[in-house]
């Protein structure tokens, strides 16, 4: 019996093990697939005007390979996990290759394959800047020792290996191609190779030898005269410190786009910034507001395609439009946003969740109409918020680490206590060890997920939020049992019993893995989020305030953990089991609301609205998805605490 009934438990740990490592997984594995599709796109943008002109066929050859990669880019789109965005984005390769055969002007060519580019990256996201600016101290030798062979000493394509070589190796030198290639694009080239040319990949250099690369060969068509002229700019015009893009921003735009300039002065400054990435890092802080503004616009824009797509009869592309606004135009800023006003990110992910309702109802398009300008409006508030703290205070730094700490800290903190209560009530000291291993695993496994968010990955918004849904459901399901089973022992006799049949007499190993998966899911949901957000805090600066903000949220959750240790040591079997058996209904009611929430946010689930009020402390939000669920679970732990009470009078009875 005890065999049988620990394999529901395994299935369940197993699942959600494997779940929890298959969004990790996925971003991994789709990340090469991503990067080679990013690429055919930019070769695409880049080179195409090598193959047409005015609708005519230039170059044979190229245009024949501008099809072939065309098609390669539907075909590996396919391929990727599956998203809310791959539709439109294989929509969008189909017209791009239709531009390509109807010999389009390259200019339009271009548009399409950088804004495919940039949805791609958008819905798939890949690391597109360093984590450090890099040092260009060895840059040169590093060019010659793998580079100059093929390219050529300066950069000219005219290496003593290029003869024969087909196609060519690029020159670095032509002005006219560098305007329009990144170094983001430059640095993929490095990493990845180029399919089809004697490119091949640079994998095995560091990500710092990768980047310095990068910047280097960026110099070549910028000659050290315009590099001086750059210089001058950046001196005697600070403004254009403001004006221009951040460090990763800056990576990633093409010197023909730079911040709206002249040629020549986007020429001047990509010149000096290409030799010099550390002057990137002074604008930094003036950058952050820029950066807000710039995610703030992509979620208005992403509005905007809503009402389009809706007006044109486009629900599905509406719904994934309204489900991008937050994801990738609020999620980003979140954790600062609720760092210097929680009111009003609540009132935003509330704005959002009404636009998504009103598409899910099938609304008139002037009820989702007064829903996006509702949303835009809070939008604009929220700029103005962030603009007005251009980098984070010491106050603003301080309060935002306390509170966020406190927050996702308690309801784990709670749970994990209860057990540890439990098992020193119960006299056995041995379990603890599964307990302590579960919630200390969670803290490492948190601790790799900052390094993993900050040095390996962009987590998406997504991501996180099914991440945190899925785990939330998963300790609903075991608080329910657990609840339960401990609201049966709350009577003196149902406890002697237990005592006296002996089946507290040794945990199972089953049981005591199952007190590990519970401890190790409801501390790793909350340090997830945690550490995104403390990553997030961390780039505005202000670390001091920002680990003393932890510190003490630190030392109240261990005031909290030591008060209720102490006083549930005074208290009866009975009434210890019964005050416990309370809290972890009321915490399983507030995650079946808080996981059902996160995976609507995540697009997981439909969403309907009905006028009620929103209590985030106690998971309640204004669906009926969500209410649904609380509602469910409550019926499910009211129907078990009545079937207990129902057998301890029977007992009493015999």
């Amino acid at each position: 019996m005890r065999r049988l009934r620990s394999h529901p438990l395994l299935i369940l740990r197993t699942l959600l093990i494997l779940t929890l490592l298959s969004i990790a997984v996925t971003t991994h594995a789709a990340t090469p697939k991503v990067q080679t599709i990013w690429q055919l796109l930019d070769y695409l943008a880049v080179d195409y005007a090598g193959a047409v002109d005015e609708g005519r066929v230039i170059n044979a050859f190229e245009y024949a390979e501008m099809q072939e990669f065309s098609a390669n880019v539907s075909e590996r789109l396919a391929e990727l996990p599956s998203h809310p965005q791959q539709a439109t984005l294989r929509q969008q390769a189909k017209a791009l290759q239709q531009l390509i055969s109807d010999k389009s002007a390259p200019t339009s060519v271009a548009r399409q394959a950088r804004s495919l580019a940039e949805e791609l990256l958008q819905a798939y996201p890949v690391p597109r800047a360093p984590q450090e600016l890099p040092d260009l101290s060895q840059a040169a030798a590093l060019y010659q020792s793998h580079c100059a062979s093929c390219h050529g000493a300066t950069g000219g394509g005219d290496g003593p290996q290029s003869a024969g070589m087909d196609p060519p190796p690029i020159a670095f030198t032509d002005l006219e191609r560098a305007r329009q290639r990144s170094l983001f694009a430059l640095q993929q080239v490095i990493e990845r190779g180029l399919e089809g040319t004697a490119m091949t990949s640079y994998a095995h250099l560091s990500e710092a030898q990768r980047w310095a690369l990068a910047f280097y060969i960026g110099q070549f068509a910028f000659d050290q005269k315009m590099a001086e002229r750059g210089e001058k700019l950046w001196r005697d015009q600070p403004a254009l410190q403001a004006a221009l893009p951040d460090p990763a921003a800056f990576i990633q735009a093409q010197p023909a786009s730079l911040a709206g300039l002249s040629d020549e002065a986007a020429d001047a400054l990509t010149a000096y910034l290409r030799r010099h990435p550390e002057r990137l890092a002074d604008a930094n802080i003036a950058q952050n507001a820029a950066g807000n503004s710039a995610i703030l616009a992509l979620a208005r824009q992403r509005l905007q395609q809503t009402l389009d797509a809706y007006a044109q009869g486009q629900h599905k592309q509406a719904r994934d439009m309204a489900l991008s606004a937050y994801l990738d135009g609020v999620e980003p800023i979140e954790p600062l946003l609720r760092a210097r006003d929680p009111e009003l990110l609540a009132a935003i992910e509330a704005a959002m969740l009404n636009v998504r309702g009103a598409i899910g109802t099938q609304a008139d398009q002037a009820t989702l109409q007064n829903r996006v300008s509702e949303a835009g409006e809070v939008l604009d508030r929220i700029e103005l918020v962030l603009t007005t703290h251009s980098s984070a205070d010491t106050l603003t730094a301080f309060t935002g680490a306390l509170t966020i700490l406190l927050r996702e800290g308690l309801e784990a903190l709670l749970i994990v206590v209860a057990m540890i209560a439990f098992l020193k009530k119960a006299g056995r000291p041995e379990a603890l060890a599964y307990v302590h291993g579960g919630w200390i695993g969670a803290l490492l496994a948190g601790g790799a997920t900052w390094f993993a968010a900050t040095h390996l990955v962009e987590i998406s918004g997504a991501s996180r939020e099914v991440t945190e849904g899925l785990a939330a459901l998963f300790a609903v399901v075991v608080l329910i049992s657990v609840g339960i089973w401990m609201h049966g022992k709350s009577q003196a006799d149902a406890w002697q019993r237990y005592i006296h049949d002996k089946l507290s007499h040794a945990l199972s190993r089953g049981s005591a893995w199952f007190l590990f998966m519970l401890a190790f899911i409801v501390v790793y949901r909350e340090a997830f989020e945690t550490v995104l957000f403390y990553a997030a805090l961390w780039s505005q600066g202000e670390h001091r305030a920002i680990l003393l903000g932890a510190a003490v949220a630190c030392l109240l959750l261990a005031l909290v953990a030591w008060l209720i240790l102490r006083y549930s040591r005074r208290l009866p079997f009975g009434q210890f089991f019964a005050a416990s058996a309370v809290l972890v209904a009321v915490l399983a009611v507030v995650l079946a609301g808080k996981g059902v929430a996160a995976l609507q946010e995540a697009g997981w689930l439909p969403v309907s609205l009905y006028a009620g009020p929103r209590f985030d402390l106690l998971g309640l939000y204004p669906t009926l998805q969500g209410v649904s669920a609380q509602v469910l679970t409550l019926l499910i732990l009211l129907a078990g605490f009545a079937w207990n009470t129902r057998n301890a009078r029977l007992a009493q009875v015999r």
